[in-house]
């Protein structure tokens, strides 16, 4: 139970450090993010074939 706990305090710790850094250094350019955002999709399209493929031959 100790393990479960530090690491859910870690992971809220890196996700304070990372929305403090993203908003103040953030982008706010809606063109850049636009232009960001039409790679998402194939990026997770991508990562869920590569899962598909390491479960189907890989997984032991």
């Amino acid at each position: 139970m100790t393990t479960l706990i530090t690491i859910l305090a870690l992971l809220f710790a890196a996700l304070f450090i990372v929305v403090t850094l993203a908003e103040k250094y953030g982008n706010r350019d809606p063109q850049h993010a636009a232009k960001l955002s039409r790679y998402i999709l194939p990026l997770v399209a991508l990562l869920i074939v590569a899962q598909i493929i390491k479960f189907a031959f890989f997984s032991d």
